[in-house]
C-alpha cells in the first residue's frame, strides 16, 4: 500500500502523533514509555519555551489508514545567528521526533521534513533533533541494551542505517558515561578535593530551593557562558527556563545541585537528577489510575538506583585553568557521597558530552567511568 504523510491538524492527530511509540517500541523491554501529558506539553507552544524563539510542523505518515510513522520539521530563529563552525548558523534547519515502521516510511517522512525546510529557505538539514538541541539531540548507535536515564532518548537500532541510507553523514556524537558511585574516586581526584577545601577562596554549596528562581538564574548565567563555544550551542532563553523549570521542580533536591563559588563569585555548577525513568517505567505513559499517587510518593523521598548528570559548567576564563577541574572533582565528590547515603544510589551517569570536549571527558575518565551511550547526530545539504 501506498504511504501517505500529512500535516498533523487535528486534537485527533496530535493524539495518533503521539501514540505511535507505545506501538513501535511494545517489545523492547530496554524502552521507558513517557508520560504522554509530558509529549503533549514538548509539542504544545504554549506550554514549551522553545517555541517562543522556534516554529515546527508535525507530519504523521499512513499506510491503509494506519498510523506508521511521524516527523517533526522544524526551525530555531537563535540557531540561525550561530557561527557555522559552531554547528549552527545561516540555513541551518532540524528534523525529529521521528519514528517509523520500516524504512520506505523514513524515507518519506525524511523527505516531508526536508521539504519543509526547503520551502522555509533552509539550506542544510540536521536530525534527529527533538525538538531542542537541549531536549533530546541525536540518534542512540550505542547503548540499546540498557534502558536510559531520565530526559534521554532511546531509539530502534535499524535508524540509523535507514538515516544513512537517506543520504545523510554523521556530524557530531554525544557520550554518556557509566561509573559505580559507591566506591572511592581514585586517590589523585581525593587528593584534589583534600586540597580544594583547604583554599579559603573556594566554597561549594547546596542551592537553596526556597530561593529557586534566583538559583535558577545563577545557574543560567554560567551555563550561557561555559557552553558558549561548544559546538550546537544556542543559549537558553528565560522562556525555556521558566517552563523547564515547572517541569523539573520535583525533581530538585538539595543535596544533588552544588554551586561552586570562587572569592565569592558563582563560577561553576553541577545538576543531578534521581532517575526519573525508574518508577515511570512500569506505569505505560500514563498517571491513570493510581499511577499519579505512586510518582507523588516516590518524589517525596526518591530512592533511585542511578543519579544522572545532564548539565554542568565552569564560567569560559576558567575552563583552561587547573582550578576548572578542581572545581568539578569537588563537587562530583560532594554530590556522590549524598547520592549515596540520602538516596540510595549505586550508580552514576554523566552526560552527554560533546566528543570532542576534552575536559569533560577528561573527567570521566579520571573517575573511571566508562561509555554506555552513544547518540549521533546527522547533517545533509538540501
Amino acid at each position: 500500500m501506498s504511504i501517505t504523510v500529512r500535516p498533523v491538524v487535528t486534537a485527533a492527530d496530535r493524539k495518533a502523533f503521539i501514540a505511535l511509540p507505545y506501538r513501535l517500541y511494545a517489545n523492547d523491554p530496554h524502552w521507558v514509555p513517557p508520560l504522554k501529558s509530558e509529549v503533549a506539553g514538548q509539542i504544545d507552544p504554549r506550554k514549551n519555551g522553545w517555541f517562543s524563539h522556534a516554529e515546527a510542523q508535525l507530519y504523521i505518515a499512513e499506510r491503509g489508514g494506519k498510523v506508521v510513522g511521524r516527523v517533526s520539521a522544524h526551525l530555531d530563529t537563535l540557531a540561525l545567528t550561530m557561527p557555522t563552525d559552531k554547528g549552527f548558523g545561516p540555513g541551518v534547519g532540524f528534523w525529529g521526533m521521528f519514528e517509523a515502521e520500516d524504512e520506505a516510511t523514513a524515507k518519506a517522512l525524511i523527505a516531508q521534513a526536508e521539504q519543509w525546510l526547503r520551502d522555509k529557505g533552509m539550506t542544510r538539514a540536521i536530525g534527529p533533533c527533538s525538538l531542542s538541541v537541549w531536549e533530546e539531540p541525536g540518534l542512540l548507535i550505542q547503548g540499546y541494551d540498557h534502558s536510559p536515564t531520565v530526559l534521554m532518548g532511546h531509539h530502534l537500532p535499524a535508524y540509523r542505517g535507514w538515516i544513512e541510507a537517506a543520504g545523510y553523514a554523521p556530524v557530531k556524537q554525544m557520550i554518556t558515561y557509566e561509573l559505580d558511585i559507591t566506591k572511592d574516586f581514585p586517590p589523585i581526584v581525593q587528593r584534589i578535593v583534600a586540597a580544594g577545601e583547604k583554599n579559603e577562596r573556594i566554597r561549594i554549596r547546596r542551592v537553596n530551593k526556597a530561593k529557586f528562581a534566583d538559583e535558577a538564574a545563577i545557574i543560567l548565567n554560567i551555563l550561557n557562558d561555559a557552553w558558549s563555544d561548544n559546538w550546537g550551542f544556542v543559549p537558553l532563553t528565560q522562556p525555556e527556563v521558566d517552563d523547564v523549570g515547572k517541569k523539573l521542580k520535583p525533581l530538585v533536591f538539595e543535596d544533588l545541585i552544588r554551586i561552586a563559588e570562587l572569592d565569592g563569585e558563582p563560577v561553576a555548577f553541577m545538576i543531578t537528577l534521581p532517575d526519573m525513568n525508574e518508577p515511570l517505567k512500569p506505569m505505560g505513559g500514563s498517571l491513570l489510575p493510581f499511577n499519579w499517587l505512586k510518582l507523588l510518593w516516590w518524589l517525596r523521598a526518591p530512592k533511585a538506583r542511578t543519579m544522572r548528570v545532564p548539565l554542568m559548567g565552569v564560567v569560559k576564563r576558567l575552563q583552561a585553568s587547573r582550578m576548572a577541574s578542581q572545581l568539578a572533582f569537588m563537587m562530583i565528590e560532594y554530590i556522590r557521597r549524598d547520592a549515596v547515603a540520602k538516596f540510595g544510589a549505586s550508580r552514576g551517569e554523566i552526560g552527554w558530552v560533546l566528543d570532542d570536549n576534552q575536559g569533560m571527558n577528561a573527567i570521566a575518565t579520571t573517575i573511571d567511568s566508562k561509555v554506555n551511550r552513544v547518540y549521533q547526530m546527522y547533517e545533509r545539504t538540501l
